[in-house]
């Protein structure tokens, strides 16, 4: 019988070079070596390492003190060691590496501790010390690779092959999740005054640092190969319920205490962290065979994880560009690379910028940090976001993973502080520099700010939703407003807003340059310029308000009575439309500035306006009448969404820009006086298209043989990749959501024209030709579709002449359709409710979304009009529409989304909803 537990104790603690050396010197391959009491011993080391996976399996399933975990951790550093060896004796390989039983062994050890590691009590500081635990972690998973493979590629398939690999998957994660909370833990008790930190404090965490960073290396390798995170999009703990976004936040939220502040290799060593995380978030995104993002989206937990990742990447850009923020210790300094956490999180924020999950919730926080690089002086901007001559660069870089140097630090750390010499503290692993050009990094910096901007800005017919056309440039300059200090004759306008507006037109003509090198391409440049385009032409019209808004106020009385006449020529522009309070836009614009409420970062309050109901009012460039109806549109952007009367939704009043709203076009439009009609622009830009006409026919004829496709995964798979060969590429996803929306639209319109989708044309979605409905005046995202004849038929749509029939042989032209439409909306009607009355919830397309019941009417004595009152609190009871949409009225009570409406109120969807969107529920 073998002493395995002396053997592991003796011969663990000896370094390959030693042990070679006694294998050298062995005969028939017994090691000699002494014993604690000095005596000789000798170990038949083919029994030992036959035995050896075995034993250790033994010993973890009988755990129950520290001290087992630390036997174990000495019995994998052997196995490191051994391994290592196993390629210089040919024997000792055939033995560990070559025998199947063994390997499986080895295979079955791993998951095990893994499991163990992953499952640790941190209660009163119970389980595994952090240096013991972040270094088994390590060593567990490098084993991996000195037992089966060093090529990445080949491990993916041993793994995949192993029937556990799901259970590999979880625990791996999970016990570096556990490393990252102790690793957090250590940090916060040494930011605290009642910590003394000593003087190996520093070494000892920056030692935890480095076996995180060893781990989570592994791990990103592993997630770069295709099969690996094809796999992980099947695994539902870490895909759908959200754990590798839980450990990604941790991760994020680790912060250096201001002890350790001047420590450059525990600052260079969390900023890798945070890179190569962001990195693994992105190789899930940026996949092409699921979109993560919609399995993040399918539960609520795990969307309130995307979200508040999302969040906390913005938070770290902004302390990254933050002007008055100093550079972190050892930015500057090659010798301790930071890794490329700012670029990634940048593309990161591209990528939720331009998912429809998190696009509309991410718009307004993404705003601040924007503005924040924006706002910069012009030259200083100019030199750092227009250019290709950066000073500092960032730099990543890999670890070199010592697991014999690891383990024999985490032992004494763990076993006897005392004993820790300085040299032996001073532990730090190789680091393999990953370096890259500076014009290369420079150039792909700004072209993710451009493709944010330009995915934020854009607006996709068929797609989007009407009331998002121009929210995210409402938004942006509501926020300029909120920042922008009083207005006075040295400065009428804000100094930030006309700062923001000259650094977009470099950073227009800058983006490009970037086109050729495929950095950009020219949609994201056009929509860039179009978005500066906007925003100057509004900062125009504010800046020449507020001068005369000033000068009225300050100035003599002769020269106001002067300024009348300016205003008089002024108002005199506005004769399209009618009405005796129009004579004081100057008043107006004041009421637009009081009336704007400072907007929350996180969540958009709802504010009154208490401007009088009974006159109309140029309101943030909307004109409203005395009951909130959009009557003609004054400035660049449309209104979001309707809310009460006289609520800013918008901040601009460009008068040489009018355009009116699609739902209340006047009879004859006007071009005088500076006013023009830019649809032509906009029938010229560039759409979002992913099919062409000859993939669209095709797919549309595969339809008819099988009209429940968008169901079936294997074809939709099938004709991904034979419609990819006609054109475009597309994936399965991305033909999932296409048919999707044509059968939502087909939907709609049958509907809306009373007609009934039943039998083959239920399952053929389509776009028609013309922009009814309450879609803009541009053409739909797919406006070269056609339906086949029968579903345009069946709907009373003729192609030709873009006419409307309804059983009947009169046609009508497409503006009386509209107004036809216009007159029918429920919200234009006024009817009479009872508490608990069913009613139908209208959009601002006139789509109905859901039913409810009336639960209270605000500021209404019950059988009033409904009209005459503000809002109206429903109880939903059928919704229509995704869970996770915006409400019209976010509140503290109700939440930003339906769902969080649902959950606030114990399952009840109860909502703020206007009573201009509402219309009773017909028997």
């Amino acid at each position: 019988m073998i002493d395995m537990v002396s053997a592991i104790e003796e011969l663990s603690g000896l370094p390959s070079r030693e042990l070679s050396e006694m294998l050298k010197e062995s005969e028939s391959f017994v090691l000699q070596y002494k014993a604690e009491d000095g005596g000789p011993k000798q170990v038949d080391m083919e029994k030992l390492v036959s035995s050896l996976p075995l034993h250790l399996l033994a010993v973890c399933l009988e755990l129950g003190r520290d001290s087992d975990l630390t036997y174990v951790l000495r019995g994998i550093r052997f196995l490191h060691s051994l391994s290592e060896l196993a390629t210089r004796y040919t024997r000792l390989e055939q033995l560990l590496l070559d025998d199947v039983k063994l390997s499986e062994q080895v295979m079955d050890l791993i998951l095990f501790v893994l499991t163990i590691l992953a499952h640790q009590k941190k209660e009163n500081h119970l389980g595994a010390s952090p240096f013991i635990h972040s270094s088994l972690v390590a060593a567990s998973l490098h084993l991996l690779t000195s037992y089966f493979s060093s090529q990445c590629h080949e491990l993916v398939h041993i793994l995949l092959a192993h029937s556990k690999v799901d259970i590999f998957m979880d625990v791996a994660f999970e016990s570096l999740h556990e490393d990252m909370k102790l690793l957090s833990l250590r940090l916060s008790t040494l930011g605290t005054d009642a910590f003394p930190v000593g003087p190996f404090d520093s070494q000892l965490t920056h030692f935890i640092c480095q076996q995180c960073e060893a781990s989570l290396q592994f791990l990103l390798l592993l997630c770069q190969q295709k099969l690996f995170r094809d796999r992980i999009f099947k695994n539902k703990e870490l895909c759908r319920k959200g754990g590798i976004l839980s450990l990604s936040l941790t991760i994020l939220k680790l912060g250096v205490p201001e002890c350790l502040q001047g420590s450059t290799h525990i600052v260079s060593s969390i900023s890798r962290l945070k890179a190569k995380v962001l990195s693994i978030v992105l190789q899930l995104c940026e996949a092409e065979s699921i979109s993560y993002l919609d399995e993040v989206a399918t539960l609520p937990k795990s969307m309130q994880l995307g979200q508040t990742l999302a969040l906390e990447v913005l938070d770290l850009l902004k302390t990254a560009f933050g002007r008055k923020e100093k550079p972190a210790a050892g930015s500057h300094d090659k010798s301790f690379p930071m890794g490329s956490v700012l670029i990634s999180a940048l593309r990161l924020v591209d990528v939720f910028s331009d998912d429809s999950n998190f696009r509309s919730s991410f718009i307004t926080n993404t705003i601040p940090f924007l503005t924040q690089i924006l706002a910069t002086p012009h030259d200083e901007f100019s030199s750092s976001w227009c250019s290709v001559n950066m000073p500092v660069i960032e730099e990543d870089a890999n670890l070199e993973y010592d697991p014999f140097g690891a383990a024999e630090l985490a032992l004494v750390a763990a076993s006897d502080i005392d004993m820790l010499t300085e040299a032996k503290a001073n532990y730090s692993c190789p680091l393999r520099t990953i370096s890259v050009s500076t014009i290369t990094y420079a150039q792909t910096r700004t072209s993710y700010v451009v493709k944010i901007i330009a995915n934020l800005h854009v607006f996709v017919p068929n797609i989007c939703e009407e009331q998002e056309r121009d929210l995210f440039l409402q938004k942006f300059q509501k926020y300029l407003l909120s920042e922008s200090p009083r207005p006075s004759l040295d400065h009428p306008a804000s100094d930030e807003a006309t700062t923001v507006c000259r650094n977009l037109e470099s950073l227009s003509r800058y983006a490009k340059s970037l086109i050729p090198n495929h950095l950009l391409n020219e949609e994201d440049v056009q929509l860039l310029s179009e978005f500066a385009y906007k925003l100057q032409k509004w900062c125009e019209s504010l800046a020449g308000l507020r001068t005369l808004q000033v000068a009225k106020s300050e100035t003599s009385l002769q020269i106001k009575e002067d300024l009348q006449k300016v205003i008089h020529h002024l108002t005199g522009r506005l004769t399209t439309v009618p009405n005796s309070n129009m004579n004081n836009p100057l008043k107006d614009a004041q009421n637009m500035e009081e009336s704007t409420p400072t907007p929350s970062m996180k969540q958009e309050g709802n504010a009154r306006d208490e401007t009088p109901r009974k006159r109309a009012s140029i309101n943030c460039g909307l004109l409203q009448n005395s009951v909130g109806q959009n009557l003609i549109h004054l400035g660049v952007a449309r209104t979001t969404k309707t809310g009460y009367p006289g609520v800013s939704t918008a901040t601009s009043t460009v008068l040489q820009h009018c355009r009116s709203v699609d739902h209340f076009k006047t009879p004859e439009p006007t071009t005088e006086s500076g006013l023009q009609d830019d649809d032509e622009r906009q029938r010229k830009r560039k759409k979002r298209t992913i099919m062409n006409d000859g993939q669209v026919n095709e797919i549309e004829n595969a339809l008819n043989d099988e009209p429940e496709m968008h169901k079936n995964a294997t074809s939709l798979q099938a004709w991904a990749e034979k419609l990819s060969g006609q054109g475009s590429e597309i994936t399965s996803s991305q033909l999932k959501n296409w048919l999707n929306n044509r059968k939502a639209k087909l939907a709609r319109v049958a509907k809306e024209r009373g007609v009934p989708c039943e039998g083959d044309n239920a399952d053929k979605p389509s776009t028609p030709a013309t922009s009814h409905f309450g879609d803009s005046s541009e053409s739909a995202g797919e406006e070269s579709y056609f339906p086949p004849p029968r579903v345009m038929n069946a709907l009373g749509i003729s192609k030709g002449n873009g006419q409307l029939n309804q059983g009947t042989n009169d046609t009508t032209t497409q503006a009386e359709s509209n107004q036809n439409i216009m007159m029918s909306c429920p919200f234009t009607k006024s009817y009479s409710f009872e508490l608990g009355r069913p009613v139908l919830l209208i959009d601002n397309q006139g789509n109905e979304i859901g039913r409810g019941e009336i639960f209270q009417v605000e500021g209404m004595a019950q059988g009033k009009s409904l009209t005459e009152s503000h809002i109206c609190i429903i109880n939903i009871t059928d919704l229509k529409i995704e869970k996770w949409r915006e409400l019209p009225h976010p509140s503290e009570a109700s939440g930003r989304t339906f769902q969080e409406a649902e959950s606030r109120h114990g399952g009840v969807m109860r909502v703020a909803w206007d009573v201009i969107r509402l219309a009773p529920v017909v028997p």
